[in-house]
């Protein structure tokens, strides 16, 4: 069976056709994130410091990290992403003891961050254009670390999938002329949005078989572009990833964590229940009055997709005996609580000597 092996300096993570799906966590990046783009400028990195334990604790196995912030003060991103990078990768590590997934465009950083990342990180990534492929194998081969290979050359994204599992074999091909081996590639095969091609799952389901049964590699998606322009991605999300993992798919790139409620959303709600006459006790706090009314969580917990991605690996008997499905299920206690059968740890009394 194919495995790649990604580490950090004291636990490893197992990517393979027998074993639970991969979860790497995708929050550690400034795209998109204006907010988290001018922390980052400002020297500030509390919301990366949140966002490393969030995922953590939600499931995570791996975290990508990537520094690809352009600052107003510079926008040459050369310069300010490989030093910004060392910085994150320092701070994820003192953090949490999960491997690494270093994620950048910029040769310079990628290379950074490798020299700061501890055990054996996850770089990401390669693509099948020339430039790229002389630019970053070397890297892998010299620091002896698994890469993702995104499904795309100079010519762009092919939305045809044999053009695309030709990248992948063009790009597994390349890497063995510089002596690394296909199991320390993980193919992304590159998941086009459902609402923009009907065929988009049905694409990738048979591109990640073939991928497997021909080139023998692991596979990898960003999982929340298949939804991306829809209305309730998370419902679309949830059925893709277990059928994604049926057709042979052993990790992906994805947020693991359900955002907390935000508290406009809370009082929102706290006045449509007040305007609908329903009184509640005056000291119900926020989070309890969430869970009451559907509304979610005030706190960080396990997404939708981690659910199904738990199941899933029950049901393809990784997870022998449900161990890890019946403790993600398990209410926690409250405080000062106990299992039923229990004993609390003020009614056992110490007996006199």
């Amino acid at each position: 069976m194919t495995r790649t092996i990604v580490e950090s300096k004291t636990k490893t993570a197992i990517i393979g056709f027998d074993q639970p799906f991969c979860v790497i966590g995708e929050r550690i990046n400034p795209t998109g994130r204006k907010k988290l783009a001018a922390e980052l400028e400002a020297g500030d990195f509390s919301t990366i410091e949140a966002d490393a334990i969030a995922q953590v604790e939600a499931g995570a196995n791996v975290l990508d990290i990537n520094a690809g912030v352009v600052y107003n003060s510079n926008p040459d991103p050369n310069q300010t992403e490989p030093p910004l990078m060392t910085k994150i990768i320092e701070l994820v590590q003192g953090l949490v003891d999960v491997p690494l997934c270093i994620d950048s465009s910029v040769p310079a950083a990628l290379e950074a961050g490798l020299a700061a990342a501890q055990g054996r990180p996850l770089l990401n990534s390669v693509t099948g254009e020339e430039d790229r492929l002389e630019l970053v194998l070397p890297l892998v081969k010299k620091y002896n670390v698994p890469v993702v290979a995104i499904s795309n050359d100079d010519t762009g994204i092919s939305e045809d999938p044999d053009v695309r599992f030709a990248v992948a074999k063009k790009i597994v091909e390349r890497a063995a002329d510089f002596g690394i081996p296909a199991h320390d590639i993980v193919v992304d095969p590159l998941v086009m949005p459902v609402g923009a091609m009907a065929t988009a799952g049905l694409q990738v389901f048979a591109l990640v078989r073939r991928l497997r049964e021909e080139l023998g590699v692991n596979t990898t998606c960003g999982a929340s572009n298949v939804s991306f322009g829809l209305p309730n991605r998370h419902g679309i999300n949830n059925a893709f990833l277990p059928m994604a993992m049926g057709a042979g798919m052993t990790s992906a790139i994805m947020n693991p964590v359900a955002l907390p409620v935000k508290a406009s959303e809370i009082a929102a709600k706290r006045a449509e229940v007040a305007e609908a006459g329903i009184v509640l006790p005056g000291d119900m706090d926020d989070e309890t009055f969430c869970q009451l009314f559907g509304l979610g969580s005030t706190k960080p917990r396990p997404g939708k997709e981690m659910e199904a991605i738990r199941a899933a690996n029950f049901l393809t008997n990784n997870d022998p005996h449900g161990g890890d499905w019946i403790k993600f299920n398990k209410v926690p206690l409250k405080p000062g609580e106990t299992r039923a059968g229990g004993r609390g740890p003020s009614r056992r009394r110490r007996r006199a000597g």
